[in-house]
């Protein structure tokens, strides 16, 4: 059984320090929460690649291809009313609407997929009930790591936590 450690550091470099030094031993990062953005932390925690664009894109085309198309049914085949000799399939005529809706559904597409990929709305993380959490969002900084179940490398999860500069370790929610 894993239980996750949260480890209290007084500064960013610590925590950069720490991230590092546990990735190199092989223990798994779950997560940092600082105060402001840290860029070196995108390639210690090994971060996935956003899938918003591709859901943009296949929202946006999927919605300006049914725009179209219920436009061109809408002319050509349901209400076919030829008038001054036009053809009935007149498509430059037909494509404002789908792109404007095809813009509208990649926007409402990519801000969807932003909050999937962000697991948002999360209200409350288990994370938020560690004692000074609050401070996360001022002045310390908090690096939350995966403690294996066996005994030795437990151990050596906080202790090399503790020696990496850590204020304070605790388990998820104390």
């Amino acid at each position: 059984m894993t239980k996750p450690l949260v480890a209290e550091f007084r500064d960013a470099e610590s925590l950069l320090g720490a991230a590092v030094r546990l990735k190199r031993e092989g223990h798994q990062l779950l997560d940092a929460f600082t105060p402001f953005r840290l860029p070196e932390l995108d390639g210690i925690l090994a971060a996935k690649p956003s899938r918003i664009r591709h859901s943009m894109l296949v929202g946006g085309l999927a919605m300006a291809a049914f725009a179209y198309l219920l436009q061109w049914y809408s002319s050509a085949i349901d209400y076919a009313l030829n008038t001054g000799g036009r053809p009935l399939n007149s498509w430059p005529v037909f494509l404002l609407v789908p792109f404007e809706v095809g813009m509208l559904a990649a926007a409402l597409s990519g801000f969807a997929a932003f909050l999937w990929n962000c697991r948002l709305p999360c209200l409350h993380h288990p994370a938020f009930d560690t004692a000074q959490f609050e401070r996360a969002s001022q002045d310390r900084f908090f690096l939350l790591a995966v403690q294996t179940g066996e005994e030795e490398r437990s151990a050596s999860l906080r202790e090399l936590l503790m020696h990496s500069g850590a204020l304070a370790v605790r388990e998820q929610g104390s």
